[in-house]
């Protein structure tokens, strides 16, 4: 299973950076994880928008799946059109960005399946684990399995036993840390920091924790010393480019 970064920043993304998506591999298949504000010409740098096999949204916030439209675009608006992407999302995650063109312009693009936070999928060669974190809107956590290997991401979430709970013994979990350590008081039950999120990662047992979606002007250095705290395995920040193979 390999895991490349597209974009790792929260809210709005930074000059030069994009905000979060991440392109998921295993056995010829490629997965989106989200594909938030800027993720799409990070992506096409690696892989025509055609050979995408399928999205999975974590919620409906646009620094998750703004990119999802000029995807679809890219896939549509040419002669030699490919099959429509499966899109993975709970109810009305992505109503709004489905529509910023007319009406039924990119409706042969796409086909939307529609899952309920604690369902179980099938996605391509991925047995996929759902479950609902929480945030100021639905968000899905997913835990992904396929040779022998396990991801879990977070999407956007405040601590959770059910984060632990997901990424429970994960090769890699890919975790929420959008302030190093303390969290303002409006946003405790929604955000996490990074010092949490080595917290969760060590009560969790996972192999390895990966940091993103940094608030913009987030010291990645020190996110990564304050997850160590709490957190004796490896910990990086995540960065566009990054790629982490689980072999």
């Amino acid at each position: 299973m390999r895991l490349t970064v597209l974009g790792a920043c929260g809210a709005w993304p930074e000059a030069g950076q994009a905000c979060s998506g991440y392109l998921v591999e295993q056995d010829g298949f490629r997965l989106l994880l989200d594909i938030g504000y800027a993720t799409l010409p990070r992506l096409l740098e690696r892989v025509g928008a055609d050979q995408v096999d399928a999205v999975f949204v974590s919620h409906g916030h646009p620094d998750h799946c703004a990119d999802l439209n000029p995807l679809l675009r890219a896939r549509h608006l040419r002669d030699d059109k490919p099959d429509p992407l499966p899109v993975y999302a709970l109810p009305g995650a992505v109503d709004a960005v489905l529509a910023l063109d007319r009406p039924g312009m990119l409706d042969d693009a796409y086909v939307r399946h529609e899952f309920n936070a604690g369902d179980r999928l099938r996605i391509g060669p991925f047995e996929a684990e759902t479950r609902l974190l929480p945030h100021w809107v639905p968000n899905a956590g997913i835990r992904l399995t396929a040779g022998g290997r396990v991801l879990t991401y977070t999407g956007d979430t405040g601590p959770s036993p059910d984060v632990v709970g997901l990424a429970h013994d994960s090769d890699l979990l890919l975790a929420e840390a959008t302030y190093v350590d303390q969290v303002p008081a409006d946003s405790v039950h929604d955000l996490t920091s990074a010092r949490q999120a080595g917290a969760q990662a060590a009560e969790a047992g996972v192999g390895m924790l990966l940091l993103t979606h940094f608030w913009p002007g987030t010291d990645r250095t020190a996110a990564q010393a304050a997850a160590g705290e709490t957190y004796d395995g490896e910990v990086t920040a995540a960065e566009p480019g990054l790629i982490v193979e689980l072999t």
